[in-house]
């Protein structure tokens, strides 16, 4: 489970802030956080209020590359089960900060070109469009990348206790 904030609405226009990521496991004890330095002279006030960051502060961050490849070594380590799976509570856009930066620091998305909606799948689950899985999560949302991915990462293992099929280990 994968979340993200950034000081803009797309990645190389703008930058991303701060990620966070949980194994979905019932102990969630597995996560990754990164802070990454800006890559644009744009950004958005209002999109970098939401990290609880100020401008000033993201520049003293870790260049994207180096935290970029500290990700990919925690995911490679924390992998059972094949190629990781990329879920989040809105793919499009966690999706395309976290692609653009493995591909363009790293040459290459170890998640591959696919991710998933945890909200989504909880709409198919109750052949519901309208309904929303946000009840489903208990560490508060809090903008911080890893409570938030965690919050997720639980409705998700409470989702697999309703009967989602889902390889989880």
């Amino acid at each position: 489970m994968v979340d993200v904030e950034s000081d803009g609405p797309i990645p190389w226009d703008f930058s991303m802030v701060c990620f966070g990521a949980v194994v979905v496991e019932p102990s969630l004890s597995r996560s990754f956080y990164g802070q990454t330095r800006p890559i644009s002279k744009q950004w958005e006030p209002e999109a970098l209020a939401i990290s609880g960051f100020s401008r000033d502060e993201t520049l003293l961050f870790d260049e994207p590359k180096e935290v970029m490849q500290r990700f990919a070594d925690w995911i490679a380590e924390n992998n059972r089960n094949g190629r990781p799976q990329f879920i989040s509570d809105n793919n499009g856009y966690d999706w395309s900060f976290i692609n653009w930066y493995f591909h363009h620091f790293l040459g290459t998305n170890p998640f591959g070109f696919s991710s998933a909606h945890v909200g989504s799948l909880y709409k198919g689950m109750m052949k519901d469009t309208f309904t929303r899985h946000q009840h489903l999560r208990k560490t508060a949302h809090t903008h911080h990348p890893v409570d938030d991915a965690k919050g997720d990462a639980e409705a998700l293992l409470a989702m697999k206790e309703m009967g989602l099929k889902i390889g989880l280990k």
